[in-house]
């Protein structure tokens, strides 16, 4: 699904320059599997060249200077780092260069982010190869992609319509979340807070349930990420 800016003036949408070469694609993606997918799949297209491989952030902001490409297909999860987080780095090292987020899940917080860093959008490897083939000419061309799943997602909390991650956290989960991203045991949190630990390791359950975090860590990192932590 595009989203596209609307044509106020009735006058017709410009057609996309024509390329004298073929776009230049970096795959940035550390399961070997899934990348020999992606590669065969652009690869039939007589105008997408895969000019390099990279699997890790660190080896990315490396190769996307190497290889000048003009769009950088980024895996979202990487062994060292977020590709979400390194958009802007990527940016900055080749201007222009389009960033199109691969993930295996969506969410309107991801979404977001990828739009507020300036990506070209996101599309979910649960997604077909034809439309992950579509949706990396669009982009090239221009256009910002996101899959079906997110847009209204991403819309809605670019404008305001849908709350903010984090948004139902009450005050005492909130105050449990400052004293974990301050680096306290459940034990320590209870000394702190003066209650039960049992009712800690609830407040810490509930905090990870609204954040979809995993761990602890993961709720930590959510949280400094969204500005949630003093």
């Amino acid at each position: 699904m595009i989203m596209q800016a609307a044509n106020t003036e009735d006058a017709p949408m410009p057609s996309p320059p024509q390329r004298s070469r073929p776009v230049r694609v970096l795959l940035v993606e550390d399961h070997d599997m899934v990348a020999e997918a992606i590669c065969l799949a652009l690869e039939r297209s007589p105008d997408l060249e895969i000019v390099g491989r990279s699997a890790s952030v660190e080896s990315a902001l490396a190769d996307v200077g190497r290889y000048q490409p003009d769009v950088v297909l980024m895996d979202r999860r990487l062994p060292d780092g977020d590709g979400v987080s390194v958009i802007v780095a990527l940016k900055a090292v080749v201007p222009g260069v389009r960033v199109l987020i691969l993930a295996g899940e969506g969410s309107a917080s991801v979404a977001a982010r990828v739009a507020e860093e300036g990506g070209a959008g996101l599309i979910l490897k649960a997604s077909g190869l034809s439309e992950l083939e579509d949706a990396v000419h669009r982009v090239a061309a221009g256009e910002v992609v996101y899959s079906q799943e997110v847009l209204g997602e991403v819309l809605g909390r670019l404008t305001g319509r849908v709350p903010g991650i984090g948004s139902t956290l009450t005050a005492r989960e909130r105050e449990t979340l400052n004293l974990l991203g301050e680096g306290l045991s459940a034990a320590a949190i209870s000394g702190r807070l003066g209650v039960a630990l049992n009712t800690v390791r609830n407040h810490i359950q509930r905090v990870l349930e609204k954040l979809g975090a995993r761990s602890q860590l993961e709720a930590v990192t959510i949280a400094r990420r969204e500005g949630l932590l003093k």
